[in-house]
């Protein structure tokens, strides 16, 4: 009984929250995997407003493999290049 009453309480660790850097270090973490989830999700959403797009424009008959055919040159201007 004498030797329970003499022990020492074992000196305490600093628990995780108390120290500001594991602290900062932890939030920090949390909001990186936080910010990638929103991220996953927001191309998750972009993929899906895309393909509801080509099928919209799949319904009216646009074929995507076609280019545009508008340019900014002029035959005119063509012609001339390949001349001169």
């Amino acid at each position: 009984m004498i030797n329970a009453m003499a022990q020492e309480p074992a000196p305490k660790k600093p628990a995780e929250a108390d120290d500001p850097v594991d602290k900062f270090l932890a939030e920090q973490q949390a909001r990186d995997a936080q910010r990638d989830q929103l991220i996953k999700e927001l191309l998750r959403q972009k993929d899906a407003a895309i393909k509801a797009f080509d099928d919209k424009l799949a319904k009216l008959g646009h074929e995507g493999s076609h280019g545009s055919k508008r340019s900014h040159h002029t035959k005119h201007a063509a012609d001339k290049k390949a001349s001169g």
